[in-house]
């Protein structure tokens, strides 16, 4: 078996790009809201590349850091991570809390295409 290297496909959101990349999105944005030292986010870190690979040209899958971006965070509540809240014509949709698995995660963008 051979190790795959993978570019990151993901987008690193910002309050600079927030609004045009998920509020403006044309398409279905899923955005995984973590900080570095969470050990569920590290979890996740896998499933969200998979997923933007997956959906490459699609959805766009995001994360935001908290950390970095706490306004973000406060602004939709975000109080637990990993939260993910997926977006879909600029409005909030489902917000999921703790480690998700990759199978619903896809089924709910699915859902939204």
């Amino acid at each position: 078996m051979t190790e795959q290297t993978t570019e990151q496909k993901y987008l690193t959101l910002t309050a600079e790009n927030f609004a045009s990349e998920v509020l403006d999105s044309g398409v279905p944005v899923l955005v995984d809201f973590w900080a570095a030292w969470c050990g569920p986010c590290r979890i996740m870190n896998p499933i969200i590349d998979e997923l933007a690979a997956d959906f490459e040209g699609r959805a766009k899958i995001a994360k935001l850091n908290v950390d970095e971006q706490d306004s973000l965070a406060l602004q939709y509540h975000v109080n637990a991570i990993p939260t993910l809240i997926l977006f879909n014509q600029g409005e909030p949709v489902k917000r999921i809390e703790g480690v998700a698995e990759k199978a619903d995660l896809a089924t709910q963008l699915e859902a939204l295409l």
